[in-house]
């Protein structure tokens, strides 16, 4: 595999070409070419090397999210932002992920765009139906989404669970509405249709298995959900977009409103929140699945409508680079 490799010496940094191979069993990472110390040096001089040609045609979108995601952390870091108590060194390549988005991705070709659109809806609901179960596989689901073909052996819930999330999705990307008990209840609505009929605020007791917390009770969720909200309006404009995200999420879970679907609801909430504060939204992957849940979990710790940057922490530091990656890997 050949990839850039940064190494920072002082207050500079210095590119370099690696490529790394596993020989009898062991891994053997060499540096194979100086690149450079700027962006603009490493575009140049990567163009050059004789060698390697084949290995670096097969790493290019690797190279190139490098090059592109670090062109516009360099942008940011120029700006020099607010610090954030809550992302801490992650803030720079959030905010970078944020002025590619609107800079690139929304001045992009109709068309291209909508592909891109398309590439991150299928990506999204695979990850957020399988961390709940959903065993349909990311190739069973692209065929799902995009040619309306049913997998073999699988459950009509699995298959709706998919076609729903991808049809709220679709509708959340251009949405103008305001983040009430309306656009929750109806978002569940649409996720859990033909799944499962218990829609509306939940009127009985649930138990939320290995979680560190009661579920809210089922006479108390209005009042809850009506402070959660009211949290999330007087936060709105005090905390970073992707914290009141990720912790309006957490919160929401913590409340657990309806019967079933928590879980997809809340993420997809989450994604509401950064599309409609103009930030990219992000996949939390099921392969992360336990880190996300360790994350959650202690977060759990925290009062319901405070926020303990101790008890915060794993979670926003999670959820971050959940961002980060998926950002780059998608809409790049």
């Amino acid at each position: 595999m050949v990839y850039i490799y940064k190494k920072k010496i002082g207050n500079k940094n210095y590119y370099y070409l690696r490529v790394s191979k596993r020989k009898n069993g062991k891994i053997i990472v060499k540096d194979i070419a100086y690149l450079g110390s700027t962006l603009d040096e490493i575009k140049k001089t990567i163009q050059e090397i004789p060698n390697y040609k084949n290995e670096i045609k097969k790493t290019y979108k690797t190279i190139n999210n490098f090059l592109e995601s670090n062109r516009y952390i360099e942008k940011i870091k120029k700006l020099k932002p607010k610090k954030d108590k809550f992302l801490k060194q992650n803030l720079i390549e959030i905010e970078a992920c944020q002025l590619h988005f609107i800079k690139e991705f929304k001045k992009q070709n109709y068309l291209t765009k909508q592909e891109i659109w398309k590439n991150f809806v299928i990506e999204f609901a695979f990850n957020t139906t399988s961390i709940e179960g959903n065993t349909i596989n990311l190739a069973e689901a692209k065929e799902l989404l995009e040619n309306e073909k049913t997998p073999k052996d699988k459950t009509l819930r699995e298959v709706y669970d998919l076609k729903n999330t991808k049809n709220v999705f679709n509708e959340f990307i251009d949405s103008k509405n305001e983040l009430t008990h309306d656009l929750i209840i109806e978002t569940h609505k649409k996720l859990l249709e033909n799944i499962d009929k218990r829609i509306g605020y939940r009127a009985q007791e649930v138990r939320v298995i290995k979680s560190n917390f009661k579920a809210t009770p089922a006479p108390y969720i209005k009042t809850d959900m009506d402070l959660l909200l009211k949290w999330y309006k007087q936060n709105k404009g005090n905390l970073h977009p992707l914290v009141l995200a990720i912790t309006f999420h957490h919160k929401f879970e913590k409340i657990h409103p309806f019967m079933d679907g928590n879980g997809r609801t809340g993420r997809m909430l989450l994604n509401y929140i950064l599309m409609k504060n103009h930030y990219p939204p992000l996949i939390i992957k099921n392969k992360n699945r336990k880190k996300y849940l360790d994350s959650m979990r202690n977060a759990d710790k925290s009062d319901l409508f405070k926020l303990d940057i101790n008890n915060y922490s794993n979670l926003i530091k999670f959820g971050s680079e959940e961002m980060i990656r998926s950002y780059w890997n998608i809409f790049l």
